[in-house]
């Protein structure tokens, strides 16, 4: 039987579960850990199918949050970064009661560019990545790699980190990232959110490429209840390229919340 990977570190006495990207693993967390582990209690979480949860089949967004709830605390604050983003909100949708907040990182309740209306990646490039998987895996994944710190002055060296964290791993298998590239075109989590009950902080990169920041504007209209946070230096991944702004953004949620 398939086992989700799961690592809990800190000293905190608030739960946070932290969900990775597309073709990652939680190894991408690490740089943050020991800025934030005094004050939560982290949950590393492999996704199915990703990193050291092997074993999984190919799921879409609703049994991927599924599978994470069987193991995840009650009463944690769940942080999903771009697709892990997705999977976190869906988790607070299914079970606001037992979740203290939500934070989405360079995440997009719909990924998707829809032409003149709403802002995103072109529906050809996320097919045209499922195309290329099978073609050039290695280097189809770390093209999409590179996109995500495109801008940022420590560029080549976050892309060169996120690289690592991939390869230092189990790979993922064809069939779980053409999956995820399919939650990436297809899931639209907007009007769903417009009724979050929990606390909902999103954090977003200025020259972030995937997720345009025109999205947390458009965003803030829609969930006048939930403060963003555009972080002027980052990309795709600003918690590699500015971990102490962003932990500082985390800590000053946390602090919010137990007012």
């Amino acid at each position: 039987m398939a086992q989700l990977y799961w690592e809990t570190i800190g000293e905190g006495s608030q739960d946070l579960v932290l969900l990775h990207g597309w073709g990652l693993n939680s190894d991408v967390w690490r740089s943050i850990i020991p800025r934030v582990a005094s004050h939560f209690r982290l949950h590393l979480v492999d996704l199915p199918g990703y990193g050291r949860s092997q074993g999984f089949d190919a799921m879409d967004v609703q049994s991927m949050a599924d599978t994470v709830w069987q193991y995840g605390p009650k009463n944690a604050i769940w942080l999903g970064w771009s697709l892990g983003g997705l999977v976190a909100s869906r988790l607070a949708l299914d079970h606001p009661q037992h979740i203290n907040g939500l934070i989405t990182v360079a995440s997009s309740p719909c990924f998707q560019a829809h032409e003149n209306v709403w802002p995103g990646i072109k529906s050809e490039v996320l097919l045209g990545f499922e195309h290329q998987l099978s073609n050039d895996f290695q280097r189809t994944v770390e093209r999409f790699l590179a996109l995500q710190t495109l801008g940022t002055e420590s560029a080549r060296h976050d892309a060169k980190l996120l690289k690592s964290v991939v390869l230092e791993q189990p790979m993922p298998k064809v069939e779980i990232l053409n999956a995820g590239l399919e939650i990436l075109r297809v899931i639209d989590l907007r009007d769903e959110l417009t009724e979050l009950t929990v606390p909902f902080l999103r954090i977003y990169g200025y020259l972030d490429g995937l997720v345009p920041r025109k999205v947390a504007t458009l965003l803030d209209d829609l969930y006048p209840h939930s403060p963003s946070v555009v972080m002027r230096h980052g990309a795709h991944a600003p918690f590699i390229s500015h971990p102490d702004e962003f932990c500082e953004y985390l800590l000053d949620f946390l602090a919010r919340l137990e007012e």
